[in-house]
Protein backbone atom coordinates (compact mmCIF):
# COMPACT_ATOMS: atom_id res chain seq x y z
CA UNK A 1 0.00 0.00 0.00
CA UNK A 2 1.31 3.44 -0.93
CA UNK A 3 1.30 5.80 2.03
CA UNK A 4 0.40 9.48 1.66
CA UNK A 5 2.61 12.06 3.34
CA UNK A 6 1.38 15.65 3.53
CA UNK A 7 3.98 18.42 3.73
CA UNK A 8 2.84 21.78 5.10
CA UNK A 9 5.66 24.24 4.40
CA UNK A 10 5.49 27.79 3.03
CA UNK A 11 9.01 27.91 1.56
CA UNK A 12 8.59 26.52 -1.96
CA UNK A 13 12.20 25.31 -2.55
CA UNK A 14 12.28 23.52 0.82
CA UNK A 15 8.79 22.08 0.27
CA UNK A 16 9.71 20.79 -3.18
CA UNK A 17 12.99 19.34 -1.95
CA UNK A 18 11.25 17.33 0.76
CA UNK A 19 8.51 16.27 -1.66
CA UNK A 20 10.97 15.03 -4.27
CA UNK A 21 12.96 13.09 -1.68
CA UNK A 22 9.86 11.39 -0.27
CA UNK A 23 8.50 10.53 -3.71
CA UNK A 24 11.81 8.80 -4.42
CA UNK A 25 11.15 6.78 -1.27
CA UNK A 26 7.88 5.59 -2.80
CA UNK A 27 5.44 7.81 -0.91
CA UNK A 28 2.52 9.66 -2.41
CA UNK A 29 3.04 13.32 -1.44
CA UNK A 30 0.64 16.21 -0.95
CA UNK A 31 2.04 19.73 -0.50
CA UNK A 32 0.50 22.83 1.05
CA UNK A 33 1.82 26.34 1.64
CA UNK A 34 -0.83 27.59 4.08
CA UNK A 35 -2.73 26.36 7.08
CA UNK A 36 -6.07 27.14 5.42
CA UNK A 37 -5.32 25.13 2.27
CA UNK A 38 -4.02 22.16 4.27
CA UNK A 39 -6.92 22.05 6.72
CA UNK A 40 -9.51 22.37 3.95
CA UNK A 41 -8.02 19.24 2.38
CA UNK A 42 -7.56 17.38 5.69
CA UNK A 43 -11.17 17.90 6.75
CA UNK A 44 -12.22 16.00 3.64
CA UNK A 45 -9.57 13.29 3.82
CA UNK A 46 -6.64 12.80 6.15
CA UNK A 47 -3.24 11.74 4.81
CA UNK A 48 -1.30 8.90 6.45
CA UNK A 49 1.25 11.28 8.01
CA UNK A 50 1.72 15.04 8.28
CA UNK A 51 5.10 16.80 8.12
CA UNK A 52 4.42 20.24 9.53
CA UNK A 53 6.25 23.56 9.88
CA UNK A 54 5.29 25.92 12.71
CA UNK A 55 5.43 29.34 11.02
CA UNK A 56 3.42 29.55 7.81
CA UNK A 57 3.48 32.87 5.96
CA UNK A 58 2.16 35.54 8.36
CA UNK A 59 1.03 33.04 11.01
CA UNK A 60 3.95 32.48 13.37
CA UNK A 61 2.25 29.62 15.23
CA UNK A 62 0.09 28.19 12.45
CA UNK A 63 1.59 24.72 12.86
CA UNK A 64 0.68 24.59 16.53
CA UNK A 65 -2.91 25.52 15.69
CA UNK A 66 -2.99 22.86 12.97
CA UNK A 67 -1.64 20.19 15.30
CA UNK A 68 -4.33 21.00 17.85
CA UNK A 69 -7.06 20.80 15.21
CA UNK A 70 -5.67 17.61 13.65
CA UNK A 71 -5.79 15.92 17.03
CA UNK A 72 -9.53 16.65 17.18
CA UNK A 73 -9.88 14.85 13.82
CA UNK A 74 -7.66 11.88 14.67
CA UNK A 75 -5.75 10.88 17.78
CA UNK A 76 -3.66 8.32 15.88
CA UNK A 77 -2.56 10.35 12.84
CA UNK A 78 1.28 10.52 12.87
CA UNK A 79 2.41 14.16 13.08
CA UNK A 80 6.01 15.35 12.81
CA UNK A 81 7.03 18.97 13.27
CA UNK A 82 9.84 19.94 10.86
CA UNK A 83 10.88 23.49 11.62
CA UNK A 84 13.76 25.94 11.87
CA UNK A 85 12.74 26.72 15.46
CA UNK A 86 15.11 24.72 17.63
CA UNK A 87 14.42 25.98 21.16
CA UNK A 88 13.28 23.57 23.85
CA UNK A 89 10.15 25.64 24.52
CA UNK A 90 8.82 25.11 21.00
CA UNK A 91 9.72 21.41 20.99
CA UNK A 92 7.93 20.82 24.28
CA UNK A 93 4.93 22.87 23.14
CA UNK A 94 4.65 20.83 19.95
CA UNK A 95 4.81 17.52 21.79
CA UNK A 96 2.30 18.67 24.39
CA UNK A 97 -0.11 19.48 21.58
CA UNK A 98 0.11 15.85 20.48
CA UNK A 99 2.86 15.68 17.86
CA UNK A 100 4.71 12.37 17.64
CA UNK A 101 8.08 13.91 16.88
CA UNK A 102 9.86 17.25 16.55
CA UNK A 103 12.73 17.76 14.08
CA UNK A 104 14.70 20.81 13.04
CA UNK A 105 15.50 21.59 9.43
CA UNK A 106 19.21 21.01 9.87
CA UNK A 107 18.65 17.23 10.00
CA UNK A 108 19.45 15.23 6.88
CA UNK A 109 16.86 13.89 4.47
CA UNK A 110 17.81 10.26 5.34
CA UNK A 111 17.20 11.12 9.00
CA UNK A 112 13.76 12.52 8.21
CA UNK A 113 12.98 9.43 6.15
CA UNK A 114 14.02 7.19 9.04
CA UNK A 115 11.68 9.00 11.43
CA UNK A 116 8.79 8.69 8.98
CA UNK A 117 9.51 4.99 8.42
CA UNK A 118 9.58 4.36 12.17
CA UNK A 119 6.13 5.87 12.61
CA UNK A 120 4.73 3.87 9.71
CA UNK A 121 6.18 0.64 11.12
CA UNK A 122 4.11 1.19 14.24
CA UNK A 123 0.99 1.82 12.17
CA UNK A 124 1.62 -1.35 10.16
CA UNK A 125 2.21 -3.39 13.31
CA UNK A 126 -1.38 -2.71 14.37
CA UNK A 127 -2.72 -4.71 11.43
CA UNK A 128 -0.24 -7.58 11.59
CA UNK A 129 -2.33 -10.79 11.73
CA UNK A 130 0.69 -12.79 12.91
CA UNK A 131 0.94 -10.72 16.08
CA UNK A 132 -1.27 -12.52 18.60
CA UNK A 133 -1.77 -9.62 20.97
CA UNK A 134 -4.80 -9.31 23.15
CA UNK A 135 -6.08 -7.00 25.84
CA UNK A 136 -4.22 -7.31 29.10
CA UNK A 137 -4.45 -5.64 32.47
CA UNK A 138 -1.89 -4.07 34.76
CA UNK A 139 -3.60 -3.14 37.98
CA UNK A 140 -6.31 -0.65 37.08
CA UNK A 141 -4.99 -0.25 33.55
CA UNK A 142 -6.45 -2.24 30.64
CA UNK A 143 -4.44 -2.06 27.44
CA UNK A 144 -5.50 -3.35 24.02
CA UNK A 145 -2.64 -3.27 21.47
CA UNK A 146 -4.91 -4.46 18.65
CA UNK A 147 -7.16 -1.42 18.91
CA UNK A 148 -4.51 0.92 20.37
CA UNK A 149 -6.74 1.66 23.34
CA UNK A 150 -5.75 2.15 26.97
CA UNK A 151 -8.34 2.42 29.74
CA UNK A 152 -7.75 3.56 33.30
CA UNK A 153 -10.52 2.48 35.68
CA UNK A 154 -12.68 1.77 32.59
CA UNK A 155 -12.18 5.30 31.20
CA UNK A 156 -10.31 5.61 27.89
CA UNK A 157 -7.02 7.52 28.12
CA UNK A 158 -6.68 9.81 25.11
CA UNK A 159 -3.18 8.72 24.03
CA UNK A 160 -1.48 9.41 20.72
CA UNK A 161 0.17 6.60 18.79
CA UNK A 162 3.60 7.28 20.30
CA UNK A 163 2.23 7.68 23.82
CA UNK A 164 0.31 4.42 23.58
CA UNK A 165 3.38 2.39 22.59
CA UNK A 166 5.42 3.93 25.42
CA UNK A 167 2.73 2.95 27.95
CA UNK A 168 2.53 -0.49 26.37
CA UNK A 169 6.31 -0.92 26.71
CA UNK A 170 6.37 0.27 30.34
CA UNK A 171 3.56 -2.04 31.45
CA UNK A 172 4.88 -5.25 29.90
CA UNK A 173 7.17 -5.68 32.91
CA UNK A 174 5.88 -3.58 35.82
CA UNK A 175 8.60 -2.64 38.28
CA UNK A 176 11.38 -3.08 35.72
CA UNK A 177 13.28 0.05 34.72
CA UNK A 178 13.13 0.93 31.03
CA UNK A 179 15.88 3.18 29.74
CA UNK A 180 14.99 5.81 27.18
CA UNK A 181 16.79 3.72 24.58
CA UNK A 182 14.72 0.64 25.48
CA UNK A 183 11.51 2.65 25.31
CA UNK A 184 12.48 3.89 21.85
CA UNK A 185 13.23 0.31 20.76
CA UNK A 186 10.07 -1.22 22.24
CA UNK A 187 7.87 1.58 20.90
CA UNK A 188 9.58 1.28 17.49
CA UNK A 189 10.38 4.97 17.37
CA UNK A 190 13.54 6.97 16.70
CA UNK A 191 13.57 10.06 18.91
CA UNK A 192 16.03 11.76 21.24
CA UNK A 193 16.07 11.69 25.05
CA UNK A 194 14.36 15.08 25.37
CA UNK A 195 11.48 13.91 23.21
CA UNK A 196 10.97 10.77 25.32
CA UNK A 197 10.95 12.90 28.48
CA UNK A 198 8.32 15.20 26.99
CA UNK A 199 6.15 12.24 26.00
CA UNK A 200 6.36 10.84 29.54
CA UNK A 201 5.27 14.20 31.00
CA UNK A 202 2.34 14.35 28.61
CA UNK A 203 1.32 10.75 29.40
CA UNK A 204 1.35 11.47 33.15
CA UNK A 205 -0.80 14.56 32.61
CA UNK A 206 -3.39 12.56 30.66
CA UNK A 207 -3.66 9.92 33.36
CA UNK A 208 -3.92 12.62 36.04
CA UNK A 209 -6.83 14.15 34.14
CA UNK A 210 -8.71 10.94 34.89
CA UNK A 211 -7.16 10.20 38.30
CA UNK A 212 -5.56 13.11 40.16
CA UNK A 213 -3.70 10.63 42.40
CA UNK A 214 -2.08 8.79 39.50
CA UNK A 215 1.61 8.10 40.26
CA UNK A 216 2.39 4.82 38.50
CA UNK A 217 5.12 6.12 36.16
CA UNK A 218 8.25 6.58 38.24
CA UNK A 219 11.37 8.38 37.07
CA UNK A 220 14.53 6.49 38.03
CA UNK A 221 17.11 9.25 37.76
CA UNK A 222 20.10 8.44 35.61
CA UNK A 223 18.41 5.31 34.30
CA UNK A 224 14.92 5.75 32.87
CA UNK A 225 11.32 5.00 33.89
CA UNK A 226 9.26 2.20 35.33
CA UNK A 227 5.61 1.38 35.91
CA UNK A 228 4.92 0.74 39.59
Amino acid sequence: MTRTVAIVEDDAPIRNNYADALRRQGYRVQTFATREAAMNAFRSRLPDLVLLDIALQDEIDAGFEMCRELRTLSNKLPIIFLTARDCDYDAIAGLRLGADDYLTKDVSLPHISARISALFRRVEALGDPTDQRQERTCGELAIDPDRVVARWRTEVVDLTLTEFWIVNALTKNPGHVKTREQLMHDANVVVDDTTVTSHIKRIRKKFKTIDSDFSHIETVYGMGYRWI
